[in-house]
């Protein structure tokens, strides 16, 4: 006999508090995104994944910047969410030093030449690291987690960070002379 209407309880369906965990992220010209943001650390030489991080899609990248940032970490280049004070201080107190993209200046065209030679500077060095993120989602099917939940989103892309690692450095080696 089933119960009155009023005396059924709404019993949350399988999986429904983890789905709660993903958020929803937008940017200015893209649409909206619901999920999670892998926040990365790579070695510029080398290309290797040294820290991640694993937040809902809401969070601003230069909130986990300390976080991700290995201890001395040298230059650290960054596009332009990572241009206020509070990156730059927190870049600074791991003892690195901050190279990131400038979007304005004033001074005329001097300044703005010596703004657009830094770019350059610095956009050589984030294409290669923007590396690590086209091979996640081409290589490694990140371009959707596989399940739900911030933990599982973090473990799987934690794994795929390794994976990267590993098949990274065996094509530094293959590389390197003998």
């Amino acid at each position: 006999m089933p119960l009155p209407r009023c005396a059924r309880r709404a019993w949350p369906r399988r999986g429904a508090v983890r789905r709660a965990e993903a958020r929803w992220a937008g940017h200015r010209r893209r649409k909206p995104t619901h999920g999670y943001k892998a926040h990365v650390a790579t070695d510029e030489g080398a290309g290797l994944v040294r820290g991640v991080e694993v937040t809902t899609a809401n969070v601003h990248d230069a909130a986990e910047l300390a976080a991700v940032l290995p201890d001395d970490p040298g230059e650290v280049y960054g596009d332009s969410a990572f241009g206020g004070t509070r990156s730059a201080n927190a870049i600074k107190a791991k003892g690195g030093v901050p190279a990131v993209i400038g979007t304005g200046t004033w001074g005329g065209p001097a300044a703005l030449a010596r703004l657009r030679a830094h770019n350059a500077r610095v956009r050589r060095v984030r294409c290669r690291i923007e590396k690590v993120f086209g091979t996640w989602k081409r290589s490694y099917s990140l371009r959707r987690m596989r399940w739900l939940g911030l933990a599982k989103a973090g473990l799987q892309v934690r794994l795929a960070a390794m994976a990267y690692n590993l098949r990274r450095t065996v094509s530094l080696l293959r590389d390197a002379p003998a």
